[in-house]
């Protein structure tokens, strides 16, 4: 098993459809997903994920984004264990200069109102990447003969091409980041989906399912059920 160093995202958004939007998509594109859906979470994620850019909702139930902000570049580096120098861009629904004015002032490497292009917000993403010098999974991962390639979107399974819709590729994605680890069902719900809780898991075993199906065409197992707990990915062949 193969894998490249990714850049972790922390995505603090409370909004359920715009939560689960980024981490379907930003997860699909090769990033590891942190998901936060209130200041106190994200500060939490913060302080012991250590992610290398955060994407940060201004309207947040327990307070307003610009102050997580804020927090952040207060930090000092040394007694507070949050990176100061993270890279943070703020979402906002409010477009006005004073109030994109304040997203900076208070210490935002960038400002984007919402509703917003994707593609515009993953190329800013991976420019303020490039700037504090980490940067995107480009490379292709391999699990036995299993290739996935995060920038086209590609997987194949000995040689042949397997299609798999936009959620199915990133729950394999979030998979393959760490191959034979034991993801929890409440991990993938909310790193996949963005799901706040449990709720029904039907959702997740139904694509797990399919997933397994399509990657088992010529007899390989990769998707494995841990009964109670949740999946992992295997680069084993069936017996």
């Amino acid at each position: 098993m193969h894998y490249d160093d990714t850049a972790t995202i922390l995505v603090v958004e409370d909004d359920d459809a715009t939560r689960t939007f980024l981490a379907d998509n930003l997860t699909a594109d090769g990033f590891a997903l942190l998901v936060a859906d209130c200041a106190r979470d994200g500060i939490r994620l913060m302080e012991t994920k250590f992610p290398d850019l955060a994407l940060i909702d201004v309207g947040l139930p327990d307070g307003n984004g610009l102050d997580l902000v804020r927090r952040v570049r207060d930090a000092d580096g040394l007694a507070s264990r949050v990176d100061p120098r993270t890279p943070l861009l703020v979402l906002s629904g409010r477009d006005s200069e004073l109030d994109r004015i304040r997203g900076f002032e208070r210490g935002a490497d960038d400002y984007v109102c919402k509703p917003f292009s994707y593609p515009e917000l993953r190329g800013r993403v991976a420019a303020l990447l490039r700037r504090s010098g980490q940067r995107p999974r480009t490379g292709r991962m391999r699990v036995g003969e299993l290739m996935i390639d995060p920038s086209s979107r590609e997987v194949t399974v000995r040689g042949s091409r397997v299609e798999l819709s936009a959620k199915e590729f990133a729950l394999l994605r979030t998979l393959a980041a760490e191959p034979t680890r034991v993801f929890t069902k409440d991990e993938l719900l909310r790193g996949v989906w963005g799901f706040r809780s449990m709720g029904t898991t039907r959702t997740l075993d139904s694509h797990a399912c399919r997933l397994r199906k399509k990657l088992s065409v010529n007899g390989d197992q990769f998707v494995m059920n841990v009964w109670g707990v949740g999946y992992r990915l295997v680069d084993g062949v069936a017996a």
